[in-house]
């Protein structure tokens, strides 16, 4: 006969693998994550090397369960619960791993984050386009390389790209103007080259950010972005030349920031109209010629400005920054300069 503590001690495990198969199958029962979804993060995690901040991705628990699973979220808004964003960052990848593949896995996908990892190498797949619910993509300080997809343009929910500092290559893609809702782009940092298509100053009314600075683009400014409002714009350190005088103008209320250093440009900056809500104009380092607009005595909001080592002449109506900002022109004179001649 079994003795009495032995049988409690029987019961006793009998009741323990009741309570946790019990709450096994609870668990399971009460998983939101989509079985495809965690499959597809499963396997960008084995693609990526299984980088140790990778290591809270249990395939045990729920998926959509953020304390366990970072950098990962679920739409809750339609109590769908489909991941619609990831982040990758900051991964300590061991060795140079591609673009994970699976990521193309996840169709829900509104969001898709991947920032300093240098160890991200080769291109971006065409294929992703199969996120056809992305609204905002973010690959920057990665070393990822060749050139930008035309197929971005097929993926209509588009509001931004953001490949900043990569190794990105070949010229700019020419028919991202066909999307929608978007908003801006920023491919600064990369090994771009060609020009600016003219297809640029087609993108919608909502087009606001427009950066691009050190890369290799070169030739002249479309006069097509004239068309555009853009908030901000930053053109600089690449070899463009010509005209830049579409950029300006006293009607584009929500422009802040101009900066169009390190090129060759060549246009008179005293016949442009400038933004009442400039906040930066940065033109150094060109071949601008003409006097400094007087407006620039009006631009209440305006904390950055240098247009040195340029063609400019004429006294300076506005003295607020120091000498640098103004130095190395042909025949700028009054303060911060030397006073100008009669």
């Amino acid at each position: 006969m079994i003795s009495s503590s032995l049988h409690q001690f029987l019961s006793y495990i009998s009741l323990l693998f009741l309570v946790l198969t019990t709450n096994h199958f609870i668990s399971s029962l009460s998983e939101k994550c989509h079985p495809d979804d965690k499959n597809a993060l499963l396997q960008i995690k084995k693609q990526l090397g299984n980088p140790t901040k990778l290591s809270s991705w249990d395939p045990t628990i729920d998926c959509c369960n953020r304390t366990w699973w970072e950098g990962v979220s679920c739409d809750t808004d339609t109590l769908t619960y489909r991941v619609n964003y990831l982040d990758l960052s900051n991964l300590d990848l061991p060795q140079p791993v591609s673009f994970p593949p699976s990521i193309i896995n996840l169709p829900f996908l509104s969001f898709l984050y991947i920032s300093r990892i240098p160890n991200l190498v080769g291109p971006i797949p065409p294929s992703i386009s199969n996120l056809s619910k992305l609204q905002y993509l973010y690959i920057t300080q990665c070393n990822i390389s060749g050139e930008i997809p035309n197929t971005f343009s097929q993926i209509k929910t588009l509001i931004t790209i953001d490949f900043s500092y990569n190794n990105l290559s070949g010229p700019l893609p020419d028919i991202l103007s066909s999307l929608p809702n978007f908003v801006g782009i920023a491919f600064d940092g990369n090994k771009l080259t060609g020009t600016i298509p003219e297809s640029y100053g087609s993108f919608t009314k909502s087009f606001t950010v427009l950066t691009m600075s050190q890369n290799r683009l070169s030739g002249k400014i479309p006069t097509s972005l004239g068309k555009l409002n853009l908030a901000y714009v930053d053109l600089s350190r690449n070899a463009l030349e010509g005209d830049a005088s579409m950029l300006f103008g006293s009607e584009k209320e929500i422009q802040a920031k101009i900066l169009l250093g390190w090129n060759k440009l060549a246009f008179d900056i005293g016949k442009v109209g400038l933004s009442k809500n400039l906040q930066a104009l940065d033109l150094r380092n060109n071949k601008i010629y003409g006097r400094l607009p007087e407006e620039l005595t009006k631009l209440q909001r305006l904390h950055k400005l240098n247009v040195s080592y340029n063609n400019l002449c004429g006294p300076i109506p506005y003295n607020r920054f120091d000498e640098y900002c103004y130095a190395h022109n042909k025949c700028l004179c009054g303060p911060p300069l030397p006073a100008c001649k009669n």
